[in-house]
């Protein structure tokens, strides 16, 4: 996995923040979730060159300033993928969970049926869960929690999948930010039949629920991101959608397109429904948190090409608080 470390709040760079005549501040955060096929062989080969391509240019755009605060990776396999997060340059990271890693957590249960051990259904992980926060900002506190060994399905047992937290300090912000990553069970690609990855699916949302309840702090205002395998599967969301009580991102700015601009190519009125990566986002109690601008990176453009078997999805959040009282988060954490 890429290596621990955090910036300090000396060290972090300073947003711009507007403050209003009314004494409402504002400022932005550039927020990007990636899944970056960092599968390693023989799920893989011939990603050496792509991915370090990854890590340069996210290096190359945090250098000029025009590059996502937060980076979620998904599929960090590899030791090029690992790599190519380290390559990317951002001074605060944290990776996990690691391939021992066991679930602290009660389990919520398993498929049914008998596994299979030419799927991958052994109880032996060869992986860790892939998962990587990157962010310009100081983490001050993360966590990695897998799902339980037996809620899986197919060759996605193989690796220790599950949910990555980290809590950041925004310098000029009055609380912290929490932050979560994810990546949940395949249908197709884990070889498994689709009554059992079903399950397998929704035993690891309800994980990640609980995994969240445990691990935020409802003061703050927070961002899930990440690669939920549930293109399609109007199954996967419904359940997902009754558990997660987050708002998504795809759906606030299709209801409000005056206050978000979607710069991405959506069909139907439910594009949430056409792709694995989605944003969700939660208020806190004193800091509101919203989506104002969507858009894709590496998505195959002249000056974005592919290089993953996703695109990266780009959101750009306005957090807003009110600005009397205030004890921003650099003042404090500097001296932790």
């Amino acid at each position: 996995m890429p290596a621990a470390r955090s910036a300090t709040c000396a060290e972090a760079p300073r947003p711009a923040i507007e403050t209003a005549a009314d004494g409402t501040s504002r400022l932005r955060l550039d927020v990007l979730t990636y899944n970056i096929e960092g599968l390693g062989w023989p799920a893989r080969r011939g990603r050496q060159a792509q991915l370090e391509e990854i890590g340069r240019r996210l290096d190359e755009l945090r250098r000029s300033g025009s590059g996502p605060d937060i980076v979620l990776f998904q599929e960090v396999f590899s030791r090029p993928a690992a790599a190519a997060v380290e390559a990317s340059g951002y001074p605060s990271v944290v990776a996990g969970p690691g391939r021992r890693h066991r679930r602290q957590l009660p389990a919520a249960g398993k498929p049914d049926g008998r596994r299979v051990w030419t799927r991958g259904e052994v109880g032996l992980r060869l992986t860790t869960g892939g998962l990587a926060i990157a962010s310009v900002y100081p983490i001050v506190d993360s966590q990695g929690e897998p799902f339980n060994r037996r809620g899986c399905a197919g060759l996605d047992c193989l690796s220790n999948k599950g949910a990555l937290h980290a809590r950041l300090a925004i310098p000029g912000a009055p609380v912290t930010l929490d932050v979560f990553n994810t990546h949940l069970n395949s249908r197709k690609a884990s070889r498994a039949p689709r009554s059992r990855t079903l399950a397998a699916h929704a035993i690891q949302t309800a994980e990640l629920h609980d995994f969240i309840e445990e691990r935020r702090d409802p003061a703050l205002p927070a961002i899930l991101g990440g690669d939920f395998n549930m293109r399609g599967s109007e199954a996967r969301f419904e359940t997902f959608d009754a558990l997660l009580p987050m708002h998504l991102v795809h759906r606030h700015c299709i209801e409000n397109p005056d206050i978000c601009r979607s710069e991405l190519s959506w069909d139907g009125d439910a594009p949430w429904m056409d792709t694995q990566d989605l944003q969700l986002f939660a208020d806190g109690a004193t800091v509101t948190i919203r989506p104002v601008r969507v858009a894709s990176l590496f998505d195959g453009r002249p000056d974005s090409p592919r290089l993953s078997d996703h695109d990266g999805l780009r959101v750009v959040y306005e957090l807003t608080w009110r600005a009397a009282g205030a004890s921003p988060v650099a003042r404090c954490l500097a001296r932790r």
